[in-house]
């Protein structure tokens, strides 16, 4: 018999995207939505698209997610973001696979990001699996700050067709995003001792780690075949990484 499947999304503001992502998962048995505080139509969309919605504090992302699994009923379980999408034929896959009996406990799906509109097809940003389809029980999101991913003990298959992730359709949008997490990365650090307090070492982190990551990421894994767009996506995550260190340093002054 087919597999019954729950999407689960969590919320805060997001009814610029929510639409699109309730849109493409509207054939799945059940849809839960776990809203932090909305003040605009979000909760609204997601009552009218028939989803099942619970209004909760802010637990951090991974903790906010591992609830939103938490109150789904179906069998298997898709986690997604609500800015991102299924594809029509990532659709057509997941029913074929819940059709018959999966051989595996969870699967990876390749995400194709998008930046500034443009969907990316290198330096790392396709085809970026990620683990979002799983039975129920049989995986979580591991409890950090930010870069949440899943945990599973069991084999892990893959999927073909793509999730579709419009991330960033502004740079506006892009600085707010990354200012956000290079706090909690730095956070991270901080906590973990990486405050790069002598000079060779902050030297290395904030100067020499950014570029590093922009040679790698723009030259050896291609970015720059996606022409201006993948320049400017490759320059500010290596800006980003040079905030999150910056930022750990800041932290370990002010504990002197």
């Amino acid at each position: 018999m087919r597999k019954t499947l729950s999407v689960a999304i969590i919320t805060k503001n997001e009814e610029a995207n929510l639409p699109r992502a309730l849109t493409s998962v509207r054939w799945a048995d059940e849809i839960i939505v776990v809203d932090s505080g909305s003040t605009d139509r979000t909760l609204e969309i997601a009552h009218k698209a028939g989803a099942r919605v619970f209004e909760e504090t802010w637990k951090g992302y991974a903790g906010q997610k591992n609830s939103a699994i938490a109150h789904t009923t179906g069998e298997w379980i898709l986690s997604l973001d609500a800015d991102e999408e299924i594809s029509p034929e990532l659709a057509e896959e997941i029913e074929r696979l819940m059709a018959t009996e999966p051989a595996c406990g969870a699967y990876q799906i390749p995400r194709r990001n998008h930046f500034l509109g443009k969907a990316l097809g290198h330096g790392g940003y396709w085809p970026d699996p990620k683990l979002r389809l799983f039975r129920k029980g049989a995986a979580n999101f591991e409890e950090r700050p930010v870069h949440e991913t899943m945990q599973t003990d069991g084999p892990v298959g893959g999927l073909k067709a793509a999730l579709l992730h419009h991330c960033y359709p502004t740079l506006d949008e892009y600085i707010e995003h990354m200012n956000r997490y290079s706090l909690e990365g730095a956070r991270l650090l901080a906590q973990s001792g990486r405050t790069s307090r002598s000079l060779p070492v902050f030297l290395c982190n904030a100067l020499l780690n950014p570029a590093a990551t922009f040679i790698y990421n723009y030259v050896f894994r291609l970015g720059f075949l996606d022409g201006r767009v993948g320049l400017l996506m490759h320059l500010n995550h290596s800006v980003y990484i040079h905030w999150k260190f910056v930022k750990a340093w800041r932290m370990g002054r002010s504990d002197e």
